[in-house]
């Protein structure tokens, strides 16, 4: 398995507008289709107006599969076009187990 780490920077005070619009019209189609979900979460010490969330997938061929079909989801891209102009940027690292991880 490998896990995907995605961090988005939110516009000061658009926060609580993004997750509620995640939550109304992109989380069903984002959960259904990249599938396991591990979490969603957004700062409240350190850098603020964050959202971190994790996604495990069994390869990296698993993960451009799932990706590419999000990306041509028409549910999801009419998300996007609302969601995009609240976040100013967006990072995404591949985190590998270790050998003792629980996770795997």
């Amino acid at each position: 398995m490998i896990i995907e780490h995605r961090t988005y920077k939110i516009k000061p005070g658009k926060l609580n507008l993004l997750m509620d619009l995640y939550e109304k019209e992109g989380m069903a189609v984002h959960k259904e289709i990249l599938g396991n979900q591990i979490g969603y979460f957004y700062t409240e010490i350190g850098p603020l107006n964050e959202i971190v969330h994790l996604y495990g997938y069994e390869s990296l061929d698993d993960r451009a599969k799932r990706r590419k079909k999000l990306s041509q989801n028409e549910v999801w891209q009419k998300y996007i076009t609302k969601a995009i102009d609240l976040i100013e940027y967006q990072e995404s690292k591949i985190l590998l187990p270790a050998d003792f991880s629980a996770i795997k």
